[in-house]
């Protein structure tokens, strides 16, 4: 039997349809986006306990509204907020008395309360803990991870008064195996999301600041991390490119608050200049290869292995793949990219391996399982002279640079 609760969940990306998926089984549940095609193809599939829809009017039945629309940066790295402006001026049309909003989207301390809140009450003349409920739960899917489900990962729950706290804590307990953790407030929980990204960044950073310092002095970061790993309560963090929704997003949401509170977060900031510097660094080195090697850059032809922001996962959100592409095209050189995860993107080339062509140098960028496979020899065939391979990820013994 159903429980008395009517769950709305607004957008249908890698956050909100796993977690439709898991209400529908315990809740009357319908999800809503506004991508009609990927709401046709949902409904192609005849879910018997979830319900599909692009027609806003089909939500007003609903009691419980959870929002997980994304949170991008604009191109000044300012937040942007509009995708949740909408959701919430959408869902301010039907929402009834007593009814409750959740939002999982990630945002800086104080966007619920201070930004959605007025545009509920504003549109519906509605008030806060008198007519209407809010909540924040912020979302913790990895994509591209089989081993933990929506179900699997603890999640932080808050509610905008100690009874709606409970109640959302309880909707939650329903579907989460790992458990719930009740926050003191929506400000703590929106605040503990952004932190959980912002303190991988900055490690993050630090790894990359070590690779850099590494490689100036001709020693292997690899061995150096292992070596110094054997100390218990040493971080287990590695170098590499910062991209996706998540790590290269999120801290510019707390930076932004801090920022209008008057508080410079300079770590942050720094942090975030590292990372967005590798892409650079990377495609520095490869053309300073070249420049030994002397090469007429513009005959050299260039294979970069991997788009994705990470492996095993087709996502390509904010992927730094793109932003080295970019720097070697400014060089000069001809920029091939293959990534078998990527079906039907027009910048993907068919496998290479498989292929007649030859190439100058190669950028493994991903590691993607399927990469594992290809041997020293497989290398060779495919390229043109003596073997130039750029190892971003650590993957090859026979690299001839190892970042």
């Amino acid at each position: 039997m159903k429980d008395k609760y009517k769950i709305a969940v607004i957008g249908l990306g890698y956050v909100g349809l796993p977690l439709a998926k898991s209400f529908s089984k315990h809740f009357h549940t319908i999800g809503y986006d506004i991508n009609h095609d990927l709401i046709d193809n949902l409904k192609s599939k005849k879910s018997k306990s979830l319900n599909f829809t692009k027609k806003p009017s089909d939500l007003i039945d609903s009691n419980v509204y959870i929002v997980a629309v994304p949170t991008p940066v604009k191109k000044d790295k300012i937040p942007d907020l509009s995708f949740i402006e909408s959701a919430t001026t959408l869902i301010s049309n039907y929402i009834n008395q007593n009814d409750i909003v959740i939002y999982e989207s990630t945002v800086y301390p104080g966007v619920t309360e201070e930004f959605c809140v007025p545009i509920i009450e504003d549109i519906t003349n509605f008030k806060l803990n008198i007519d209407f409920f809010c909540g924040y739960s912020p979302e913790r899917i990895n994509p591209g991870d089989t081993t933990k489900s929506v179900e699997d990962i603890i999640k932080v729950t808050s509610g905008s008064n100690k009874a709606t706290a409970e109640k959302i804590d309880n909707i939650y307990k329903k579907i989460i195996k790992a458990g719930t953790y009740k926050a003191s407030s929506i400000k703590v929980a929106e605040a503990s999301k952004i932190i959980e990204n912002v303190q991988r960044d900055v490690n993050i950073a630090l790894m990359n600041e070590f690779a850099m310092i590494f490689d100036k002095l001709s020693l292997p970061t690899k061995d150096i991390l292992e070596a110094a790993k054997t100390k218990w309560n040493f971080l287990d963090f590695k170098p590499g490119l910062v991209g996706g929704h998540c790590i290269g997003v999120d801290p510019y949401y707390l930076i932004h608050k801090s920022k209008k509170s008057g508080f410079l977060p300079n770590l942050m900031n720094t942090s975030r200049e590292t990372n967005n510097y590798i892409p650079e660094f990377i495609s520095k080195k490869l053309n300073s290869i070249f420049e030994q090697n002397e090469k007429n850059i513009s005959k050299t032809d260039v294979l970069i292995l991997g788009y994705t922001f990470k492996e095993n996962c087709d996502d390509i959100r904010n992927s730094k793949v793109l932003d080295i592409e970019t720097k070697l095209t400014d060089y000069g050189y001809n920029v091939d990219i293959y990534d078998p995860l990527l079906k039907n993107n027009n910048k993907i080339i068919k496998d290479p391996f498989k292929s007649n062509k030859k190439y100058d140098g190669i950028i493994l960028a991903v590691s993607h399982n399927d990469f594992y496979k290809y041997t020293e020899d497989d290398f060779n065939k495919i390229s043109k002279e003596n073997l130039v391979l750029l190892d971003i990820k650590e993957v090859y013994s026979f690299a001839t640079w190892k970042f």
